[in-house]
């Protein structure tokens, strides 16, 4: 029996939470190229305590809307915006608790990069190639209007990990074989 959640088998959805719903949904379908898919909300309750138990957020938030985004083949956004009491407006650093970001995977990093950087995305140093397991993998961040860390990752050769990983299956099949 397999370890770990029973009957795992992908990443559904990555949901996400911005100021301005209009702006972040320009920024998905007009830079990064998503497929806009639709829009559900408003959602509240206004005298029970459904959104704190089923969302973890203050019982008088309201999700004003949220859009679903497709990126590329697989990836699906639900983005949120909310109003709520005590609300925290300012986007998390990678290195805040809670902090995060969405890694996208380019053929060419180097183009990515120079096609962000013509629509004014603020893109950060780099790009960075990397070492160890992830050997032939090269990446950079860069930032959404409204502070969101994304990733462009690029690793058309593999990384070390993936081609140590195909070597040790072909030399554990090759001893089966015998």
């Amino acid at each position: 029996m397999k370890a770990g959640l029973p009957g795992l088998t992908r990443v559904d959805h990555i949901g996400f939470t911005v100021p301005d719903l209009e702006q972040a949904r320009h920024f998905l379908v007009e830079v990064l190229g998503c497929e806009y898919m639709y829009s559900l909300g408003p959602f509240r309750d206004d005298g029970g305590d459904w959104m704190s138990e089923h969302l973890n957020v203050h019982p008088r938030a309201v999700m004003e809307r949220l859009h679903f985004f497709r990126c590329g083949d697989q990836a699906i956004f639900e983005v949120f915006q909310y109003t709520a009491p005590g609300q925290e407006r300012a986007a998390p650093r990678n290195s805040d608790v809670g902090g995060h970001h969405v890694a996208l995977y380019v053929e060419d990093l180097d183009a990515a990069i120079t096609y962000l950087r013509e629509r004014g995305v603020a893109v950060l140093s780099g790009p960075t190639t990397s070492a160890g397991p992830s050997e032939g993998q090269r990446w950079i961040y860069f930032l959404a209007p409204w502070g969101m860390h994304f990733e462009l990752v690029s690793y058309p050769g593999g990384k070390a990990f993936d081609r140590e990983t195909r070597h040790r299956s072909s030399a554990n099949d090759c001893m089966e074989m015998t």
